[in-house]
């Protein structure tokens, strides 16, 4: 096999020279911003921004200073958690009239753990266009550099801020690993609570390995490896700071749930239900007999 150079014929343009395939979109265009560098921001998202009249952004602050560096003049409008649904009929109006809106987070690609889906819903229902312009994304970066398995992957998000209401949540995913999910996980996590989330994460999963990617695309860009009660003893040592992406290895082929295994679930589950709903759910996720999985929890101290 010899080796070859990439040519382009030259009756035949080049993907970015096709008729109409940098042009702005009409409508409602979703715009994937940096995750911190700034040239990651692509020439055809920046087209996009530009011909925006009006650019919903979380924080108009953060916003501002993109614009200011790229030249983008649209009016800027928040939308965020708070006040989204409340900000649909405005937009739906600038859509009806023809103007250009283009939506952004305030890093990284909209939608994607940011507001925007009840705004992307309505617009759909009231059949306006919807396009969007691919880009950075902070969870697919650190699944790419994680090391780990990159399909089938589930991207979690952020995890409860509360301790009894993480645990639920893990301990869910773990019963949906029971019932056969094997996929890697991804999630957001605050840097100070990143020790505590990979300590339940240990528990409740079990061990495996896992990825803690840092300021990604940023100076002090960073990717630990390790297995999840390893990464939980460094970061409860020397607090990480900066955002933070984690990503935990899919569970290793298993048997039936040893007691170690059945006393977390049940922990987890006893922190946030009844002993009754406890009981059911546990009972579920693992398949046990309902009298095994009650005894338990009595020798546990369920009431």
């Amino acid at each position: 096999m010899t080796d070859e150079t990439c040519q382009t014929p030259s009756d035949q343009a080049t993907p970015d020279a096709r008729p109409g395939a940098t042009a702005p979109p009409d409508g409602l265009v979703l715009v994937s911003t940096p995750i911190g560098n700034l040239q990651d921001l692509s020439p055809r998202a920046i087209s996009a921004l530009r011909a925006a009249d009006t650019l919903l952004c979380e924080d108009t602050r953060v916003s501002s200073r993109l614009c200011a560096v790229f030249g983008i003049t649209a009016t800027l409008l928040a939308l965020h958690d708070h006040n989204e649904q409340a900000r649909i009929p405005q937009v739906l109006r600038l859509l009806a009239e023809g103007r250009r809106v283009a939506l952004v987070s305030d890093a990284g690609t909209p939608l994607v753990s940011d507001p925007g889906y009840r705004l992307v819903r309505a617009v759909l229902e009231a059949g306006l266009p919807v396009a969007a312009v691919p880009g950075p994304n902070a969870a697919l970066m650190a699944l790419t550099l994680s090391g780990l398995p990159p399909q089938p992957f589930l991207f979690v998000g952020f995890l409860p801020p509360k301790g009894a209401a993480r645990r639920v949540v893990l301990a869910r995913l773990r019963a949906a690993e029971r019932a056969g999910l094997a996929a890697t996980l991804l999630f957001h996590e605050s840097p100070h609570r990143l020790a505590e989330a990979l300590a339940d994460l240990a528990d409740l999963l079990g061990p495996r390995p896992a990825a803690v990617a840092r300021e990604l695309t940023k100076r002090f860009e960073e990717v630990v490896r390790g297995s999840l009660s390893e990464l939980a003893a460094r970061y409860a040592e020397a607090p990480p700071r900066g955002e933070i992406t984690l990503v935990v290895g899919p569970p290793p082929a298993e048997g039936a749930p040893v007691q170690a295994d059945l006393d977390a679930l049940l922990g987890a589950a006893l922190e946030g239900h009844s002993l009754k709903q406890a009981v059911a759910e546990v009972t579920a996720a693992t398949g046990l007999p309902r009298r095994v999985v009650y005894a338990r929890a009595l020798a546990l101290g369920g009431r």
